[in-house]
């Protein structure tokens, strides 16, 4: 089978992922302000629907790779974008909390069909060599989708039925690139493919504690995603227009989160993993403290993407190395864990806000960040045994093989040219 550049493939992915991921998905927090006021829902009852998407999402991605086998990348591709634009409609009309819960589900099927639909084309399509910074770069669509979610606030100033509409537009070309970028085929295994290593009770441990990190990670974040504007334009007083620098600040932060990522995970990635999780704790506890005081929440914003997209691309990479030549299966689950803390958080933090307030239910959230971060010493480590795959089959090693050069300008060799040498 042909393959294809890995770049193209990969931007096409991201401009994907922007859509389904970073305004399918991550932008209805952004709206929160106007929707509830709209709408008069409670805080309680935006944390219920806030959940929808993620608990669409979890069902989604676990029948997702089966879907794909059938239908084919670019079927289920284009399946996805739809949905996205379904639900983006709906929500964009959305008379009260039933039509309003429909389009959120409906988003969040989008994303539980897109990142297996891509990865399916990606390990058929592109060299394996390259893979881990495929999917890296796919990653950071979530933080272009976010970051322009930001401007279209400010452009539909007190128009989020607009903004919503223009969204659904955007999908719907996201429907067209689909169709005519990503080709049908379904996965392949190569036949000088490694088998999978054996999931051994070692292995098993750390894949749990991968799961519980996220999870985690992803319960704490949960409190910023859903009510980090409403915080600012409640709590704050600031213009609801206002709120749009933060998911900008979000998007644009959350960039560099795919390069410290990379760099975390071939380095020490426990300390990363503190140093990240605290992050993302400082920022709930910063946006709380100060939600009158517009720049310190934008730099809380921007702490809180950095913070948030490093750890998703830390995951991701944790659970491509303990699930070799599963490339379909590791980036799922950590994603999956990451989404059922959000739906687990969306409703709790929802209920402590309506009875406790904002400070003290963002403080709560912030401890229990704090907590999590002290348990990084036990984050899940790489396995090398016999059962493993080389590290070229998992699409990990060109990630880091950076084209250095010296003092005069000559190409460096590669680590893996390095290696040869050596020999």
């Amino acid at each position: 089978m042909t393959q294809i550049s890995g770049m193209r493939f990969a931007t096409v992915g991201a401009i994907l992922i922007a859509i389904s991921f970073g305004l399918a998905r991550f932008a209805f927090g952004l709206f929160v302000p106007q929707i509830r006021d709209a709408l008069e829902l409670s805080a309680n009852l935006i944390g219920i629907i806030a959940a929808l998407p993620l608990i669409s999402f979890v069902i989604v991605s676990l029948v997702a790779p089966l879907i794909t086998k059938y239908f084919g990348a670019r079927n289920t591709t284009v399946l996805s974008a739809a949905f996205a634009a379904f639900g983006l409609v709906l929500i964009s009309q959305a008379i009260g909390p039933i039509s309003l819960g429909l389009g959120a589900l409906a988003c969040g099927i989008s994303t539980g069909l897109m990142m297996p639909a891509l990865t399916s084309a990606m390990q058929a399509l592109v060299d394996r060599s390259i893979h881990g910074r495929v999917s890296s770069v796919m990653n950071a669509g979530t933080s272009i989708g976010v970051a322009l979610s930001g401007p279209a606030v400010l452009f539909f100033m007190n128009s989020w039925r607009y903004a919503y509409f223009a969204f659904a537009l955007l999908a719907i070309v996201g429907v067209f690139l689909a169709w005519f970028l990503i080709p049908s085929v379904s996965r392949v295994t190569p036949s000088n493919a490694a088998p999978p290593g054996k999931i051994t009770a070692q292995r098993a441990v750390r894949l749990f504690k991968l799961f519980v990190f996220a999870f985690a990670m992803g319960f704490v974040a949960a409190a910023y995603w859903t009510f980090g504007p409403d915080l600012v334009t409640q709590l704050g007083a600031l213009a609801p227009g206002q709120s749009g620098w933060l998911w900008l600040a979000v998007g644009v932060a959350g960039l560099g989160g795919a390069i410290i990522s990379d760099i975390a995970d071939r380095n020490n990635p426990a300390i990363t993993h503190a140093l990240m999780l605290m992050m993302l704790t400082t920022s709930l506890t910063l946006l709380a403290a100060s939600p009158d005081q517009i720049y310190l929440a934008v730099f809380s914003a921007l702490v809180f993407g950095l913070a948030y997209m490093s750890l998703t691309g830390l995951y991701l990479m944790t659970g491509i190395r303990l699930l070799p030549g599963r490339l379909s299966l590791g980036p799922v689950l950590p994603f999956v864990a990451c989404a059922l803390g959000q739906a687990i958080g969306s409703p709790v933090i929802g209920f402590l806000v309506s009875e406790f307030g904002y400070a003290a239910s963002f403080s709560i959230f912030a401890t229990i960040g704090i907590f999590a971060s002290l348990l990084s010493p036990f984050y899940p480590v790489h396995i090398k045994d016999d059962t493993q795959v080389p590290e070229e089959e998992t699409g990990l090693q060109a990630a880091f093989d950076y084209q250095l050069r010296d003092d005069e300008g000559e190409p460096l060799p590669t680590r893996a040219e390095a290696s040869e040498l050596d020999r």
